[in-house]
């Protein structure tokens, strides 16, 4: 109590204001008013937290498990094949910021099984150099990357892709490619018997369900090129790869290749939950806004029963000023508090929305992510605090500029009218 008599008048009765409520029905019932309001804030603060948290946390798992399979960059010739894919190398590897180079190739075919078929990507790719660009190697259920020996026609699949052709290491499926070949009966598509030697499971559904990795000078064989279809390149930083893709492209400008970082590589899908998390965060926004206009009709409220004692303030030496200050705090005080209790708790529930959610999912029976519609199962939460700073301070904006209008009719309140039937 100490520390309230030192403040300034407009702050003890503007926390007066916004502690009555006692008295009278029509006190509770602003009173209760203002309860809503700050409740509408909070929520609408919550919300946007854990929302943005979610669609962050989405985009980061994607993006994570996207480049545990693909690379920083590409390097491919505009003409489909790398002949002097070593020459090319050597010179991407003098880019300081470049950590692993490996070659690849890469087609599309079919893969069946008895009588199930499924369309997949073949990558053929070198095992001892691979891991210094993906984290394939470490992503193998049974098996390992070393199998793919050359000329042994072995194939490593996801665990979808396995799942759907049920098979299992050491059992043969055939490997159909478009590319056919004239015989006396006409063109046929060749066909290679495969295999399986691993099976790996990326955590990204369209990774499992249709990539296959195959030795390299199989797939050549298989596709009948004689040079890697492009190089793949690994850097210190993921998210330095439009730099340093774009300074590749200029140490390479005398040959005739494309080079491609992650992030243009899946553009429209990064595009997209950027553009969704802008939208979302507009959408909760007018949460927020509505709950200030509650709190504008709380103050309004608040003024109109509180005349009698604006106008003895005003008798006693009160300024307009300080009048209009009294309610900005007691308004500006409800925005604030409704603020900090939905950072509160939306900050609690991001953190720990990998327990939440699957207890909500056990307890009503449904499942929120289906993976093979958005490519993860789990949903993650990734809290970051520029998020929160921008939510707070702009809900504490709008509450302070809900304050604006209720605090200038009080000012303008004449002393002698609010009076006269009193």
């Amino acid at each position: 109590m100490k520390i309230f008599s030192n403040l300034p008048f407009e702050w003890l009765v503007g926390l007066r204001y916004i502690r009555s409520g006692k008295r009278s029905g029509r006190n509770r019932f602003i009173s209760f008013i203002s309860l809503i309001s700050m409740t509408g804030i909070a929520l609408g603060v919550a919300a946007l937290i854990i929302v943005l948290s979610v669609m962050n946390g989405f985009q980061k798992e994607v993006r994570d498990r996207m480049l545990s399979v693909l690379p920083h960059i590409e390097v491919q010739d505009v003409f489909g094949s790398l002949p002097n894919w070593q020459k090319t190398a050597a010179t991407v590897r003098e880019n300081p910021e470049v950590t692993g180079t490996a070659p690849y190739v890469i087609g599309q075919a079919l893969v069946t099984r008895n009588d199930l078929m499924r369309g997949v990507i073949v990558r053929g790719i070198e095992p001892q150099e691979e891991p210094s660009v993906s984290e394939i190697a470490r992503q193998f259920k049974f098996g390992k990357l070393g199998d793919l020996k050359p000329g042994s026609f072995n194939i490593a699949i996801g665990k979808e892709l396995a799942r759907v052709l049920r098979i299992g290491p050491g059992d043969k499926l055939t490997v159909v490619i478009p590319q056919g070949q004239v015989t006396p009966a006409g063109v046929l598509p060749r066909l290679k018997q495969f295999t399986v030697t691993g099976i790996f499971e990326a955590g990204h559904f369209e990774f499992d369900s249709t990539l296959a990795f195959v030795n390299m000078e199989d797939t050549m064989r298989m596709f009948r090129t004689n040079s890697p279809t492009g190089l793949r390149v690994q850097i210190k930083d993921m998210h330095e790869a439009p730099q340093v893709a774009h300074e590749l492209s200029l140490l390479l400008s005398d040959d005739d290749v494309i080079v491609r970082d992650w992030s243009k590589q899946n553009r429209n899908w990064f595009a997209a939950v950027q553009t969704e998390k802008k939208m979302m965060f507009i959408i909760l926004m007018l949460i927020i806004a509505v709950a200030t206009f509650n709190l504008v009709s709380t103050l309004v409220m608040t003024v109109t029963e509180k005349q009698a004692d604006i106008a003895i303030l005003r008798t006693l030496g009160a300024s307009p000023r300080s009048i209009m200050k009294i309610f900005m705090i007691q308004g500006a005080l409800a925005g604030i508090f409704g603020t900090l209790i939905g950072t509160g708790f939306g900050i609690l529930v991001a953190v720990n929305i990998d327990v939440i959610m699957p207890f909500i999912e056990r307890l009503f029976g449904f499942q929120l992510l289906p993976k093979d519609i958005y490519l993860i199962s789990s949903l993650p939460s990734d809290l970051q605090w520029k998020d929160v700073l921008l939510i707070g301070g702009s809900s504490i904006v709008l509450s302070f500029l809900a304050t604006l209008y209720p605090s200038w009719s009080a000012a303008k309140v004449n002393p002698a009218e609010a009076l006269r039937y009193e």
